[in-house]
């Protein structure tokens, strides 16, 4: 998959998950997050804000907290080798900033250490909405 896939991917789930976010005639909040899909590490995610320190002045707010994730990412090995599912879960942490309900995060992902490559912390980006 090329990086226009995992983006094209990442947009489309976005939205899906958008519509079905609602709210009642009574204007009781069904879900309080954010929403984000973004790019990190050749590849892209999907997350919902965790528990999160949260600073808000309206129509600000600023989250410092845990990020599940679902990752978008196709293993490159050599032929016939065994690879990674290309959608994984996967716990973050960052920083996720919103105006009224555009959202902006700067994600943190840490890849383990395999025989050929060190573990690192590998930063990423993304946009999204705040319900």
């Amino acid at each position: 998959m090329t990086l226009k896939k995992y983006a094209a991917l990442s947009g489309c789930l976005a939205i899906t998950m958008l519509s079905f976010s609602t709210r009642s005639q009574t204007k009781a909040v069904l879900f309080d997050g954010y929403l984000v899909a973004g790019y990190v590490d050749h590849g892209g995610f999907i997350n919902c804000t965790g528990p999160s320190i949260k600073f808000t002045k309206k129509p600000y707010s600023v989250l410092l907290g845990l990020l599940p994730s679902l990752r978008i990412k196709e293993d490159k090995v050599a032929p016939g080798a065994t690879k990674n599912s290309a959608l994984t879960p996967n716990l973050g942490f960052g920083i996720s900033a919103a105006f009224h309900h555009l959202a902006l995060q700067l994600p943190f992902y840490y890849n383990a250490k395999t025989t050929v490559k060190n573990g690192k912390w590998n930063p990423g980006i993304g946009l999204g909405y705040k319900f």
